[in-house]
């Protein structure tokens, strides 16, 4: 049986030098971040490989760490025995049922959507993988996704229409936990916010408190 990852605070590395990388991972684990995607791009194979390899060793056992598309790279750590769970996909990445036969049974598997089309298209991929990602919630310099900001409101139909959970994602902020933890949604990815902040450890802090806020 595969773990349920804590999706409430999501760090999605981003760009920097190892130390400051592997620095705000641990201060924002232990600040209450339960799952960390590597993704750092631009980055070669190798320095992703190298990079997730410290990162799992550093805060593996404490929170779910995921591989950005390289399911290559996620497969040869979890052989090693390095605590990563899993990978997360886009949709021009492997499909998620070759993703799923390639890293077994306990592998954690996130998929990007976006839209209600996409959205739609993902519950029939219910017992293949564990979340989907969907944004922007406002336009982001991070990642270009093509697709218009989808705004609270957009969230509320997403997460009404899903049956998997959805991790929120696109220059979300702490401000915004609780406001978009009342849409429905599992948890917010978070790459600036976090990966910028002065206190990494406090942000994740003040991030989780504000979610568990608008859940009430």
């Amino acid at each position: 049986m595969r773990p349920s990852p804590d999706l409430r605070c999501y760090l999605v590395t981003g760009s920097g030098t190892r130390e400051h990388i592997l620095e705000v991972v641990r201060e924002a684990v232990a600040g209450g971040c339960g799952t960390v995607q590597v993704r750092s791009k631009p980055i070669d194979a190798l320095d992703l490989y190298e990079l997730t390899a410290d990162i799992a060793r550093e805060v593996g056992d404490h929170a779910t760490v995921l591989v950005d598309d390289r399911v290559d790279v996620a497969l040869a750590l979890m052989r090693q025995g390095l605590p990563v769970h899993g990978v997360h996909v886009g949709q021009t990445d492997l499909p998620v049922e070759q993703v799923r036969e390639l890293l077994g049974p306990a592998a954690v598997i996130g998929l990007t959507t976006g839209t209600r089309e996409l959205v739609a298209a993902s519950n029939a991929l219910g017992d293949v993988i564990d979340y989907i990602g969907a944004g922007p919630y406002r336009p982001t310099p991070t990642k270009d996704s093509g697709r218009p900001p989808l705004g609270l409101d957009g969230y509320r139909e997403i997460t009404e229409l899903s049956q998997v959970p959805v991790v929120a994602i696109g220059d979300v902020t702490a401000d915004d936990a609780a406001d978009l933890a009342a849409t429905g949604v599992a948890g917010l990815a978070v790459v600036r916010g976090l990966m910028n902040a002065d206190d990494p450890r406090a942000y994740a802090a003040r991030l989780v408190e504000g979610f568990e806020e608008g859940r009430k």
